[in-house]
C-alpha cells in the first residue's frame, strides 16, 4: 500500500491555497475534486479589500493577511508560470460632505494609515463615476482571478499524477488513529475543503455555518480608463479596458445557484446611478459564499478523528484568508504550533 501525507478534499480557494502551502512545507499532497459540484470559486470575484463596509473597518488580522497574500499569490504566480493576481486600490467615492469628513477622520486613525492613499487625479475617477465630493483610495487591495487560479492549481497536480477527479464519500474512507484510507493509498491526514458543501458533511455537521448566496454581473464598455476597483455600496471591478464586473448581492434566502431578475435589477440599478458611462450586461452569475455564524472561518482537526481536519468557512473573503490561514494550519500540523482560537473549530466543541 502506498503512502502519502495529505488529501485535500476540495479544490476552490481554500483547498488550492491549503495544497500549495502544504507542498512548502514537504509534504506530499494529493487533491481530490468532484467536477459535479459547483464551486463558489468559480463565481466569486476574488477581491482583497483591507477596508470594508460603511464605517472602514479593518479587515480581521489585516496586519498579517495582507502582507502575506500579496506575497503568496505573487510567489504562486511565478511556481505555476500562471497570471492571475492582480494588485490595485480601491477607490471609494463620498456620498456627501458629512461622509467625506467621517471618512478622513478614520483615515487619521493611526492604525488605518497604512491602507490609506492618495486620490490622485480626481477629474479621471469622475469621467466614470459620479464623485462630486471627491473619494478615498484604499491601498493594498486588488482581486485574484479565481478560475485561472484554481484551474493552474489543477494542472499542476494533475501533472504530478495528484490530482482525483473524485466525489469523496465517507464510507470509501477507511479512518484509523494514526492514518485515513482510501483507494489503496494510506494518508497522514484527510482535510476537508468543500466551502458551501462542508454544510452537508456529516462529520462536521455541528458546525454552525450560515452560508449566503451572491450574485454578480458582467458587462463590457466602449473603454473604461480607471484602473481602480471603485467601491460605493457596489463593487465595479476593471477586467480590462472593456470589461467590468458588478457585484454583488447578499441573499440568506433562496439558498441555491440560480440567477435572479431581483438580483440583476439590483446591480444594474446601483451601477447606473454610480457610473457615469453606459455599460451592456453580457453575463449574471450566482454562487453561495461558506460564510459562518461568528464570521470567523473553520480551521482544525476534528474532535474524536485526529487525522480528519477542516479548512473553510472562509465566506466572503476567502481569498484575503486563506493564504496566511493555510500557512497556520500547516504550521500547527506538522510544526506543533497552536491554532488560533478565533478561527479554531474547538470553539464549537461542546456542539
Amino acid at each position: 500500500m502506498s503512502v502519502a501525507d495529505v488529501l485535500v478534499v476540495g479544490q476552490g480557494v481554500a483547498g488550492s491555497v491549503l495544497a500549495l502551502t502544504l507542498e512548502r512545507y514537504g509534504c506530499s499532497v494529493t487533491v481530490a475534486s468532484s467536477a459535479a459540484l459547483p464551486a463558489a470559486s468559480a463565481v466569486a470575484a476574488g477581491i482583497v479589500n483591507p477596508l470594508t463596509g460603511r464605517k472602514l473597518v479593518r479587515t480581521w488580522e489585516a496586519d498579517r493577511l495582507f502582507p502575506y497574500l500579496h506575497e503568496f499569490y505573487t510567489a504562486a504566480e511565478q511556481q505555476l508560470n500562471r497570471s492571475f493576481f492582480t494588485p490595485l486600490c480601491i477607490y471609494r467615492p463620498y456620498r456627501d460632505e458629512k461622509e467625506r469628513s467621517d471618512y478622513q477622520a478614520i483615515a487619521a486613525n493611526s492604525d488605518l494609515a497604512a491602507y490609506v492613499g492618495e486620490p490622485g487625479d480626481e477629474t479621471v475617477y469622475g469621467a466614470v463615476v459620479s464623485n462630486p465630493y471627491g473619494g478615498l483610495r484604499v491601498t493594498q487591495a486588488g482581486w485574484v482571478d479565481l478560475p485561472a487560479f484554481v484551474g493552474a492549481v489543477r494542472a499542476y497536480f494533475v501533472a504530478k499524477n495528484r490530482f482525483l477527479s473524485a466525489d469523496i464519500q465517507l464510507d470509501s474512507l477507511t479512518i484509523g488513529a494514526d492514518s485515513v484510507t482510501y483507494a489503496g493509498v494510506r494518508y497522514r491526514y484527510v482535510l476537508f475543503c468543500e466551502g458551501p458543501h462542508g454544510k452537508a458533511n456529516p462529520l462536521f455537521s455541528y458546525l454552525p455555518y450560515n452560508v449566503v448566496k451572491g450574485e454578480i454581473l458582467t458587462a463590457t464598455v466602449a473603454d473604461y480608463p480607471v484602473r481602480d476597483i471603485i467601491n460605493q455600496g457596489i463593487f465595479i471591478m476593471p477586467i480590462n479596458a472593456t470589461t467590468i464586473r458588478i457585484g454583488a448581492t447578499y441573499s440568506w434566502h433562496e439558498l441555491d445557484w440560480q440567477t435572479t431578475g431581483a438580483g440583476r435589477t439590483f446591480l444594474e440599478t446601483k451601477a447606473r446611478a454610480l457610473l457615469r458611462i453606459p455599460f451592456t450586461v453580457t453575463q449574471q452569475q450566482a454562487g453561495i459564499r461558506p460564510s459562518t455564524k461568528d464570521r470567523r472561518p473553520f480551521v482544525g482537526i476534528h474532535p474524536q478523528l485526529p487525522r480528519i481536519g477542516i479548512f473553510g468557512g472562509m465566506g466572503t473573503k476567502g481569498v484575503s484568508l486563506a493564504p496566511y490561514l493555510a500557512n497556520h494550519f500547516a504550521g500547527a500540523l506538522w510544526a506543533g504550533q497552536e491554532i488560533n482560537e478565533a478561527v479554531n473549530i474547538s470553539r464549537f466543541h461542546s456542539l
